[in-house]
């Protein structure tokens, strides 16, 4: 078992619960019931959220599978997990600069989900060394 690639899987898991609920809830139905911004940028918002949600959801589970020694079809899973610790790590180097730049007060805590993507992010990586 891989304890790292485990904490990624949990931590996975969570932001993948909270996406579904809070997530859904707080952010993606205000923006769907808005009637300040058009359709098109509404149904863009709804298929960006969504396939964050794809995302998390194949990450979440081939984390769980590689934690265990489950390779599924690959026959690298390293190279999966440096892909998906990449991918997540890029997430919070994006979202980093957009939350301080945000003006909002503790945009780094209102915006927290780079701490998600760090934590998954840094545990793939180095449960690869």
């Amino acid at each position: 078992m891989n304890f790292l690639l485990l904490i990624a899987a949990i931590v996975c898991s969570l932001a993948c619960a909270g996406h579904f609920t809070i997530g859904d809830k707080d952010f993606l139905k205000p923006v769907l019931e808005s009637q300040d911004v058009g359709i098109i940028p509404r149904k863009v918002m709804h298929s960006l959220f969504h396939y964050m949600s794809v995302w998390m959801l194949i990450s979440a589970v081939l984390l769980w599978g590689f934690a265990f020694d489950y390779a599924f079809v690959f026959r690298s899973t390293e190279d999966v997990t440096l892909l998906i610790g990449i991918c997540y790590l890029a997430f919070a180097i994006v979202q980093i600069p957009i939350a301080i730049n945000s003006q909002l007060e503790k945009g780094l805590l209102k915006m927290f989900q780079w701490i998600f993507w760090i934590i998954i992010g840094v545990c793939c990586l180095l449960s690869l060394g």
